[in-house]
């Protein structure tokens, strides 16, 4: 497992990377596709750690079955409101 220092030393480098690149874009008038690509990769990217949360720890969040259970209740004509145990805890 890599150490905190290295770590920190690659991200600082990515985000090194990250603004060349949108600088580039920025200032200079032959810029291209690469500048581009690394800009648009980097902003995608720092997205992921906002909306990815594990389904446990997410609020709102059904249990797996949720929709085949409410599937089979419409399919017999008996659809409720809702089951009590439909969230985690």
């Amino acid at each position: 497992m890599a150490g905190p220092t290295v770590c920190r030393g690659v991200a600082l480098g990515l985000g090194v990377l990250w603004w060349w690149a949108v600088a580039r874009l920025v200032l200079a008038p032959d810029a291209g596709a690469l500048e581009g690509a690394v800009a648009a990769g980097g902003w995608g990217l720092s997205l992921l750690p906002v909306h990815c949360v594990p389904k446990g720890r997410a609020v709102g969040a059904l249990r797996a079955g949720r929709w085949r259970r409410a599937w089979g209740a419409g399919a017999a004509g008996a659809v409720s409101g809702g089951e009590s145990g439909d969230r985690p805890a």
